[in-house]
């Protein structure tokens, strides 16, 4: 399934109302406005993951990101943009992702040394 940006806005949405706060206290609890609370909601702004990601922390879920094969047999050099890559950017690439997998790493042992409520019950 594709996710579009109102359907990540409608998943903030239902993990924010399912823990009955508010925009504000989201915001609060994450470090952003409300406003921006609300733009990602209605699907007027599109989230990096790694805010996605610190969204839910937030809220006490953890975000996974799953990889599934496209249906039928489509030529994957079409559907990539720019298959003319480098060697060195498709090496800067893989670590731009490496780097925000250690981010969210970093940010979610942050909170559980601070004990933050979001990571009640984890270890």
């Amino acid at each position: 399934m594709q996710c579009q940006t109102r359907e990540i806005g409608e998943l903030l949405r239902r993990a924010r109302r399912q823990q009955g706060i508010s925009q504000r206290r989201l915001a609060l609890r994450a470090g952003t406005s409300q406003d921006a609370i609300s733009r990602i909601e209605r699907g007027v702004e599109a989230p990096t993951l790694e805010r996605f990601a610190q969204l839910m922390l937030a809220l006490g879920r953890q975000t996974v990101v799953q990889v599934e094969p496209l249906p039928g047999r489509m030529p994957t050099v079409e559907l990539v943009a720019g298959p003319e890559q480098t060697a060195d950017e498709r090496l800067r690439e893989g670590a731009s992702w490496n780097y925000v997998a250690s981010q969210l790493a970093a940010a979610g042992a942050r909170a559980r040394r601070d004990g933050h409520p979001a990571t009640r019950g984890l270890s």
